[in-house]
């Protein structure tokens, strides 16, 4: 399926590569498929994909690892909002937060409280909301990732 992107133009997208999200996405409950896409030049080790709308192609949303600023992040999540996504396992799961990119860079954050999870084996996945105080819908992570750039360039 060939998808017309504003990020990155025309694109195709397999149909076994299309994600389900029977709920929508909060705040979009009518979008329920995408798909992960991310800049073919920077590679998909980048860390910021984007989770792109096959529904609505103008939109597109960044997403990443979680792990990647902030590697002791487990929250714990009502088995229940996950029951639609087949059996879950450390193999077939995927979780990516989203990522809010402003003008400032310096004020980058992830959405620690609102994860995706993704069964990559169904292509199902939900968003959910963690009511954990650990966890931040704004947490900061341009100086994690400025100090990460810098330890690779060591």
């Amino acid at each position: 399926m060939l998808v017309n992107t504003k990020v990155f133009g025309e694109v195709e997208i397999a149909d076994d590569k299309i994600i389900t999200f029977d709920n929508g996405i909060i705040g979009f409950p009518d979008l329920k498929k995408f798909a992960l896409v991310h800049d073919v030049e920077k590679g998909s080790d980048a860390g910021i994909r984007y989770l792109q709308s096959i529904d609505e192609p103008a939109f597109a949303m960044p997403v990443m690892d979680p792990l990647i600023v902030k590697p002791d992040y487990n929250p714990q999540v009502n088995a229940e909002l996950l029951s639609g996504l087949g059996d879950l396992t450390e193999e077939n799961v995927v979780v990516f937060v989203t990522v809010t990119v402003p003008r400032d860079l310096t004020k980058m954050t992830v959405n620690l409280q609102g994860p995706i999870v993704i069964n990559h084996e169904t292509c199902k996945a939900a968003q959910v909301i963690v009511d954990s105080p650990d966890y931040s819908v704004k947490f900061h992570i341009y100086e994690i990732l400025k100090a990460q750039q810098a330890k690779k360039e060591d």
